[in-house]
């Protein structure tokens, strides 16, 4: 049962998510929160701002993409961040819950892959002194 799905412009709230999944009759949670990190292998120096754009399909497609995961057995509460996000900012959520812990932590992992790969939000990645790249371009290929 997808619970929430979708894109936000406002900060992610990792609480919220646990709670949209929370059931009498489920014995395991696996959670995901992906932030922002200050450095990147191919980035010269500090990382200091990631700025997310999006697809106008992208709230579509991540319910897509969850609704494809989604089993009767399963609870799941997904969302993408976009907008400006600083280092330690909250990009991803994805939360499912199961029966069982193997389950919540396939799901949750497989959905967490799918949104990475197929989901049509870009990141402009803004380095310390000023420069910026273009990182992670996916979705819509």
């Amino acid at each position: 049962m997808i619970v929430v799905s979708e894109l936000s412009d406002e900060p992610l709230d990792v609480a919220a998510h646990l709670d949209a999944v929370a059931s009498a009759s489920v014995g395991a949670t696996a959670l995901f929160v992906g932030t922002v990190r200050d450095i990147d292998p191919d980035a010269a120096g500090r990382v200091v701002l990631l700025e997310y754009s999006a697809h106008p399909d992208a709230a579509d497609i991540v319910t897509r993409i969850a609704a494809s995961v989604d089993t009767p057995e399963v609870r799941v509460a997904v969302s993408h961040r976009v907008g400006d996000l600083a280092v330690g900012g909250v990009a991803i959520v994805c939360a499912v819950s199961s029966v069982h812990r193997a389950e919540a932590f396939d799901v949750n992992r497989e959905l967490v892959e799918r949104v990475k790969a197929e989901l049509p939000v870009w990141k402009k990645q803004v380095e310390s002194d000023g420069t910026s790249s273009w990182v992670g371009l996916g979705g819509l290929t």
